[in-house]
């Protein structure tokens, strides 16, 4: 599997994703100038020039069409994605953490930090496609604030995502927590807690019943949307900052590696930035693909399930094409039971061989 190298961002990489299509992919990083990308060759289409910080989080809208931008600069960004021309700037209290389209891309949300007096917040700002950007208002239609807790600790947000049919928002915080608020009326409606600490990454399936958190204590874990019921915990022996889920297998991507202020003092094979590859299921790691100097940042699955991105701190994108052998894999199924047998009998037999062995 030779990876395209795409070399186009001067500093650490923080966010890759794919459009709809999966013939585009986006990417940003901390020299404030996010990029598009063909998938077909790793050729850059252009740039959105335009943000004074590094950018923290971007999202493209279902047809492409639109792109937001989320960055430390205070500020989001709305572009044309053809034109890379920037359409409208939405100003915040404090640095922009995350951005999302809503479904019908009619309308976006972010997340911004606390910025001395004023509370993290999120935000809800209307932006219809067929209507004149210079009507669109510069204040969110819905505004949530995000207070200290009861101990007096302030909680930032980390990620945001909508769940189906705008039905509420999900967002990711940095003690470990996620909670769901109503979109409309800014009313909490939900809180749990996956992690213990901090809750780097968020991704769903393209469906939007699955999502798997990625997470600084070592783990990333999958849940069912509907209910948000625990499914399945994928362990690992260092932070991971983001997984995601194989749309055409049943495959999850993990990628991670020591915090970049301790990279210096190790080589890349100590490190650990490979992306590694688990069973969805069995929970099981059965691969992984090296490359990178630094820790991954940010990780893509291709929705045609053909190819994937990742994003390290090294500053370099590598877009993988998998190989044929991968494509035509067929999962390991284990062998059924037989009637009278249970599964301790099953464990003695395989212990037995391997002593033989």
């Amino acid at each position: 599997m030779r990876p395209i190298l795409l070399k186009g961002h001067e500093r650490s990489i923080t966010v890759v994703k794919f459009n709809f299509d999966g013939d585009l992919l986006f990417t940003a990083s901390k020299d404030h100038i996010p990029s598009v990308w063909r998938t077909e060759n790793g050729e850059r289409l252009g740039t959105f020039n335009g943000h004074k910080g590094t950018i923290w989080d971007l999202d493209v809208c279902r047809f492409s069409k639109r792109v937001v931008t989320a960055s430390a600069d205070a500020s989001a960004k709305l572009w044309d994605c053809e034109t890379g021309e920037c359409i409208k700037t939405f100003v915040h209290h404090g640095p922009v953490r995350g951005a999302a389209w809503a479904d019908g891309s009619n309308m976006f949300a972010t997340i911004s930090d606390p910025f001395v007096e004023h509370n993290a917040q999120i935000s809800v700002y209307d932006v219809p496609e067929n209507d004149d950007p210079s009507s669109y208002s510069d204040s969110p239609r819905v505004e949530i604030d995000l207070p200290k807790t009861s101990d007096g600790k302030r909680v930032n947000a980390t990620n945001i995502v909508w769940l189906n049919l705008n039905e509420a928002l999900f967002v990711t915080f940095d003690n470990g927590s996620i909670r769901l608020y109503d979109p409309t009326t800014g009313e909490e409606l939900d809180e749990f807690y996956p992690h213990e600490k901090k809750i780097n990454r968020v991704s769903f399936n393209l469906e939007k019943t699955l999502f798997i958190t990625s997470s600084a204590d070592f783990t990333a874990k999958l849940y069912d949307v509907v209910d948000l019921k625990h499914l399945k915990t994928y362990k690992t022996d260092r932070p991971v900052n983001d997984a995601v889920i194989s749309e055409t297998k049943d495959h999850i991507l993990l990628g991670g590696g020591q915090e970049a202020m301790s990279v210096t003092t190790t080589s890349g094979k100590v490190g650990k930035f490979e992306t590694r590859f688990f069973h969805l299921v069995y929970e099981e790691e059965f691969g992984s693909v090296k490359g990178h100097f630094g820790p991954i940042n940010a990780l893509a699955i291709n929705p045609n399930g053909r190819s994937y991105a990742s994003g390290a701190e090294d500053g370099y994108i590598r877009l993988h094409y998998f190989d044929k052998s991968y494509l035509d894999m067929k999962d390991p199924v284990p062998e059924a039971l037989e009637e009278g047998e249970d599964e301790d009998d099953e464990m003695e037999d395989r212990e037995s061989d391997s002593d033989s062995d």
